[in-house]
C-alpha cells in the first residue's frame, strides 16, 4: 500500500480541491445564474457524452490497464505499439457513434419531448464525447505508468476551474448561455492536450504504427478481454446514468437539476475512492501477473476500511448540514435531502466493499464483471422506469439503493467463493456505530438562526467527535497517517 498511500494522498488533495470548486459551481453558481432547465441541460450533455465516449472506446481502456505491464516488460519503449493500436480502434468507435447519431437523430429528438432544450442542443454531445474520449484514452496510459496525480488534477480540479470561469463569463454578461453550452462541450480539449504533452515528455510513450509480436501474440486475448470488459463498463455507466436520462425523458430538465445537486453531494463521498482506484488498478493488475495474492488481499481489506471511514465522514457532514443548503437554495429544491439520504446509503454500501471491481476486472475471471454489470442493468432499468414514473426523483434514489445493494452482494459473494477473501471485520461494526452515535448527537443540537454559523458549528462538532474516535480505536493505519499521527 506504500505507493497507493503516497500518491493517493496527493491525489486526494487535488480531488478535494476539485470537489470544493465543483461544489461552488453546483450549489452556489449554477442554481443562481442559470434556470433549472439550463442547469439540467449541463447534466444531460455530460451524461450523454460520458455514455458515448465509453461506447467509442470499444473496450480499449481496460485492455490498456490489463496488458500494459506485458508490453512494458516484453518490448523496448519505442517499439510499444499499444498506443497506436488502441488509437485506431477508438477512432473507429467514435466514427460509428457519429454515424449512429446521424441516422437516429429524429428518433432521439422525439424521445426528448419533455426536454426540448436538450433536443435543440443535442449536437453538442459529439465534441463533448470526442474530447472526453481523447482524455480517457490518454489517462489510461498515464495510469499504466503509475502517474496518476497530474491526471486527477486535470480531470477533477482543472475541468471544474474551467467550468467556473465559463459561469463567471455568463454572470458578467461577456458570453450568452448558448455560447456557454458550446464552450462547455469543449471543456476536455485543453486537459487532453496537456495530458498528451506530459505523456510524450516522459519519453516512455510513443505512437508506433508497425504491429509488434506482442500484439500478434496477445491479440485474441485482448479482443476477448476488451469485448467483455467493454460491455461491463458500458453497462455499469449506463446503469448509473439511466436515472438521469429517465428523469430527463419522463420529468424534464427542471427535475434533473434537483437530482443533479443531490447526486453531486453524494458523489462527494466518492472522493477517496476515485483517488485510491486510480492508484490501485495498475498495482492489482501487476500483483495478479506476479501471483502476489497476499498483496491483493491486503489491498482489498484495507481499501474497504479506509473507504468506509472516509465515505461515512462525508455522509455525516452532508446529511447533518443539508437543511441549511435547502434553506439557501429555496423551496424549488426541497426534495434534495431525501434523495441524499437514500443515495448516500447506497454509496456507503458501495464504498464498504472496497476495490472489488478492480480485483475482478484485472483477474483471470474478468468475464464475471460483465455478467454482474448485466445484472445491474437488468435491475436498474425497469426499477428506474417504474419508480421514477411513480415517485419522481425519490423513486430514482430508491432504485439506486436496491440495485447497488444487489450488485455488491453478488460481487462480494463471488470473490469470497472463488478466492476465500472477504474484507470485513469487527472494525467495520465499530466504524458504523461511531457514525450513528455522532449523527444523533449532532442531529439533536437546536438549529441556529444563521445558516452559515449553524453549518460551521455542526461541521466542527462532527470532525471533533468522529476523527478522534476513529484514531483512538486505531482502526486504519492509512487514515491515521493521513491525519499525521504516528501509527
Amino acid at each position: 500500500m506504500g505507493i497507493i498511500q503516497k500518491q493517493g494522498t496527493r491525489s486526494s488533495l487535488f480531488l478535494l480541491a476539485g470537489f470544493i470548486i465543483g461544489g461552488i459551481n453546483t450549489i452556489f453558481l449554477f442554481p443562481k445564474i442559470f434556470t433549472q432547465a439550463e442547469y439540467g441541460l449541463t447534466r444531460a450533455l455530460l451524461d450523454t457524452a460520458t455514455i458515448l465516449s465509453v461506447l467509442a472506446t470499444l473496450g480499449t481502456t481496460p485492455v490498456i490497464y490489463k496488458f500494459s505491464p506485458y508490453y512494458q516488460s516484453l518490448l523496448p519503449e519505442k517499439k510499444n505499439d499499444l498506443p497506436f493500436v488502441t488509437a485506431m480502434i477508438t477512432l473507429i468507435g467514435f466514427t460509428l457513434i457519429c454515424i449512429a447519431g446521424y441516422v437516429f437523430r429524429d428518433f432521439i429528438v422525439r424521445k426528448l419531448g419533455k426536454s426540448p432544450l436538450f433536443a435543440d442542443h443535442f449536437f453538442l454531445v459529439y465534441p463533448f464525447a470526442f474530447f472526453m474520449l481523447l482524455f480517457t484514452w490518454l489517462e489510461a496510459f498515464r495510469w499504466s505508468l503509475k502517474k496518476t496525480v497530474t491526471t486527477n488534477f486535470l480531470k477533477e480540479t482543472f475541468v471544474r476551474l474551467l467550468t467556473t470561469l465559463l459561469i463567471i463569463l455568463v454572470w458578467a454578461g461577456l458570453i450568452s448561455t448558448g455560447m456557454f453550452m458550446q464552450l462547455f462541450s469543449l471543456i476536455y480539449l485543453l486537459p487532453a492536450l496537456i495530458l498528451l504533452f506530459l505523456l510524450i515528455n516522459t519519453g516512455k510513450w510513443h505512437i508506433r504504427a508497425p504491429i509488434s509480436k506482442v500484439t500478434r501474440r496477445f491479440s485474441s486475448k485482448m479482443f476477448t478481454f476488451g469485448l467483455f470488459v467493454f460491455g461491463a463498463s458500458f453497462l455499469n455507466i449506463a446503469s448509473k446514468t439511466v436515472d438521469s436520462f429517465m428523469i430527463i425523458g419522463l420529468k424534464g430538465l427542471e427535475q434533473t437539476a434537483i437530482f443533479l445537486i443531490a447526486s453531486y453531494l453524494v458523489t462527494l463521498m466518492d472522493l477517496p475512492a476515485r483517488s485510491l482506484n486510480a492508484i490501485a488498478t495498475p498495482i492489482i493488475s501487476e500483483s495478479w501477473k506476479n501471483k502476489d495474492y497476499q498483496n491483493i488481499r491486503q489491498i482489498y481489506q484495507k481499501s474497504s476500511v479506509t473507504l468506509l471511514i472516509a465515505g461515512l465522514l462525508v455522509y455525516l457532514l452532508v446529511l447533518l448540514n443539508i437543511h441549511n443548503l435547502t434553506s439557501f437554495l429555496g423551496k424549488d429544491y426541497a426534495e434534495v435531502p431525501m434523495v441524499v439520504l437514500i443515495m448516500g446509503l447506497a454509496k456507503l454500501i458501495d464504498l464498504g466493499t472496497g476495490v472489488n471491481g478492480q480485483i475482478i476486472t484485472t483477474s483471470t475471471n474478468w468475464r464475471f464483471d460483465f455478467f454482474t454489470n448485466v445484472l445491474l442493468t437488468l435491475i436498474a432499468f425497469p426499477l428506474n422506469f417504474f419508480l421514477i414514473k411513480q415517485f419522481g426523483i425519490i423513486g430514482a434514489a430508491y432504485s439506486n439503493l436496491i440495485a447497488i445493494f444487489v450488485y455488491n452482494v453478488v460481487r462480494f459473494s463471488f470473490i469470497y467463493k472463488k478466492y476465500g477473501w472477504q474484507p470485513y471485520s469487527f472494525a467495520h461494526i465499530r466504524i458504523l456505530i461511531t457514525g450513528i452515535v455522532v449523527y444523533f448527537i449532532v442531529k439533536n443540537i437546536p438549529a441556529m438562526p444563521n445558516i452559515y454559523v449553524d453549518s460551521i458549528v455542526r461541521t466542527g462538532l462532527i470532525l471533533l467527535l468522529f476523527l478522534p474516535a476513529i484514531r483512538w480505536m486505531n482502526i486504519s493505519d492509512e487514515i491515521n497517517k493521513m491525519m499525521k499521527f504516528k501509527s
